[in-house]
């Protein structure tokens, strides 16, 4: 059942279930080769998580979010991150220090081998390790629920070389900022990162929105 939950959650993260496509559970038991009690229990955790919705005589449909919900998260994520930053640079212990610089190390090999799903993965319990670090269960309650609805935009915002390399250069800050004890380095650094995130998400959005909006159209006049 795990293994059904976190292979179906990729599958929405990284876009392979696209937002606003309903989740059919006979084709993804097929697909999983599970039958359809685990793809049930994860269509639940994924609608508690944030990652799903649940809609009465439609079903389970991937989560999409207008441009201005995308806006309105990462607004509230990035003062979240912030004061989780702040949090954990005060109180981190060495050993969650340690284990960071292990994650660290591992994603930026990821990197290298421009692997984003396993980068994205390592990318991800770095800000929950990071979250966690606070030291505050209500903080890690609220990011958790409010990051999963953005969790495959922000999967997506690293498909770009130049700002891929840029978040990379933020997580190494991040480090330093921590081994240096510094919260007020550490909280405008999480701040920043989450705001380019979000630069290049709506960059991203608008795009397409635009590309749409042009081909429809062009089938109008055809």
């Amino acid at each position: 059942h795990e293994a059904t939950f976190e292979k179906l959650r990729s599958l929405l993260v990284e876009g392979k279930i696209p937002p606003g496509s309903k989740l059919n559970e006979r084709e993804l038991a097929e697909s999983l080769h599970v039958s359809r009690t685990p793809i049930r229990e994860a269509i639940r955790r994924l609608a508690a998580d944030g990652l799903v919705e649940l809609i009465t005589n439609r079903g389970a449909i991937a989560v999409q979010l207008s441009l201005e919900d995308v806006i309105h998260t990462f607004d509230v994520i990035a003062d979240l991150e912030g004061f989780s930053g702040e949090l954990a640079a005060n109180n981190i212990s060495d050993a969650a220090l340690s284990e960071l610089e292990a994650l660290q190390y591992e994603m930026m090999a990821s990197y290298a081998r421009r692997d984003l799903s396993n980068y994205y993965k390592l990318n991800l319990r770095i800000h929950h390790l990071i979250n966690q670090a606070a030291n505050n269960p209500v903080l890690s309650k609220l990011f958790t629920q409010v990051n999963a609805r953005i969790e495959a935009l922000r999967f997506r915002s690293n498909q770009d070389g130049v700002k891929w390399e840029k978040a990379v250069e933020e997580h190494q800050e991040m480090l330093d900022a921590l081994k240096a004890r510094d919260p007020a380095r550490m909280r405008k650094i999480m701040i920043q990162h989450v705001m380019n995130k979000r630069d290049v998400v709506v960059q991203l959005l608008k795009s397409e929105t635009t590309t749409s909006t042009a081909k429809n159209v062009e089938t109008v006049k055809s």
